[in-house]
């Protein structure tokens, strides 16, 4: 007899965290600012369940040069944005506009 899954359907407790359409909009806002001084190249978006990416490379075939990580906080009660540098820590903040200032930031000194 065959089995028939549904993949649509989410378990109740089931975490899965994803960038809402604001979210995108801000991300693909400093990329494209950048892609535009020609500093960076391509992205990759991974929705891992309890954290969604958003990797940011300079040639599609490196390791990325940033991570903006998703997550859910404390106990789920609310969204955390990280950027990361490889495995660095640059800056971590409930609002993904606070944690985005780190490019701002870097512009500024001149950093990449």
């Amino acid at each position: 007899m065959t089995a028939v899954y549904y993949l649509n359907k989410k378990k109740k407790n089931s975490l899965h965290v994803t960038f809402n359409r604001r979210e995108l909009g801000l991300l693909l806002s400093v990329y494209s600012q950048r892609v535009s001084k020609g500093e960076w190249r391509d992205y990759a978006i991974d929705l891992l369940g309890d954290c969604a990416v958003f990797s940011i490379f300079r040639h599609a075939h490196e390791n990325p040069l940033f991570a903006i990580v998703k997550s859910t906080g404390h106990k789920n009660k609310y969204e955390e944005f990280t950027v990361f540098k490889g495995p660095k820590k640059l800056q971590r903040s409930r609002n993904l506009s606070e944690a985005l200032e780190v490019f701002n930031n870097m512009l500024a000194s001149g950093g990449h």
